[in-house]
């Protein structure tokens, strides 16, 4: 049977971040994302210093209106978020819906009031602008980000121990999980079989608390009885980082889950595997 320390010990080992520099930011997907469409951007460039925006606009638009469909950007939104703007009436209507039109274009430049800013050359180039933009987005990928670190840190752990390992296994692969968990298909981070079990892993990190980290601990509560449930497979549960601490779902998930590791404690669940390898 797996031994558990003190939920107060587990606690007091937590990581403050499993962050690297590189973590940050992704300069190579924001280069990616600005030189999908720095071509537009740098004919866009054409209205900075621009008294009459409308005039400037028209003879864009004569040239190649489709330079205005990547606009939103420069507010910080894209055509596949589908923010949306409140009309006169009360009702709403997608911002891409602005650049279908001459007139929906200088609204949108006018309204949101990045007519004044390019008109007195606070935006000196569209290509740098956004690139600044993107860098913003990127900032709010972390949290996908901090999660993948986590997952490769655990990848790496496996593999200097010689723990054979499957990646993103789904649980429709083992007929007697998917008759426990019916219509909710599960997507584990990793698989290991053993000699006497099969060991259906989930790995996170969370930095920061809130809602999601309390989600996840009530659903892996429930989850992991009927896993273990089962003849011959164990749920185990990976997780770090002081997102934890005031969470009062993760302290009943402890309590809930017999096998539940942090990056300190995964030594007990390497020698476990170990002896049944």
């Amino acid at each position: 049977m797996n031994q558990k320390i003190p939920f107060g010990t587990f606690m007091s080992q937590l990581y403050e971040t499993n962050a690297t520099l590189d973590f940050y930011c992704d300069f190579e997907k924001i280069h990616r994302n600005v030189s999908d469409i720095a071509i537009s951007l740098n004919t866009l460039n054409y209205l900075i210093g621009k008294e009459d925006i409308e005039k400037a606009v028209d003879q864009l638009w004569e040239r190649d209106k489709k330079v205005f469909d990547n606009l939103d950007i420069l507010i910080a939104t894209r055509k596949r978020d589908r923010k949306m703007f409140l009309l006169e009436d009360k009702s709403a209507k997608p911002i891409s819906e602005l650049f279908k039109t001459k007139s929906g274009v200088v609204k949108f430049l006018n309204e949101t009031g990045l007519t004044k800013l390019l008109q007195d050359r606070e935006i000196k180039n569209l290509v740098d602008y956004v690139f600044g933009i993107e860098t913003g987005l990127d900032s709010n990928a972390r949290k996908n980000r901090s999660g993948h670190v986590m997952e490769n840190w655990v990848n790496d752990i496996f593999l200097s121990h010689k723990i054979p390992c499957e990646k993103e296994v789904r649980s429709e692969r083992f007929p007697s999980v998917k008759a426990v968990l019916g219509n909710d298909i599960k997507r584990f981070d990793f698989v290991v079989q053993t000699k006497n079990c099969t060991y259906l892993i989930e790995v996170n990190f969370y930095s920061d608390g809130g809602s999601k980290p309390s989600e996840v601990a009530r659903a892996y509560t429930e989850l992991s009885p009927k896993i273990n449930e089962i003849s011959g497979y164990k749920f185990v549960w990976i997780t770090d980082g002081q997102g934890w601490r005031g969470v009062g779902s993760f302290r009943e998930a402890y309590k809930a889950i017999p096998y539940i590791y942090n990056l300190t404690t995964i030594s007990q669940f390497l020698d476990l595997l170990k002896s049944e390898l």
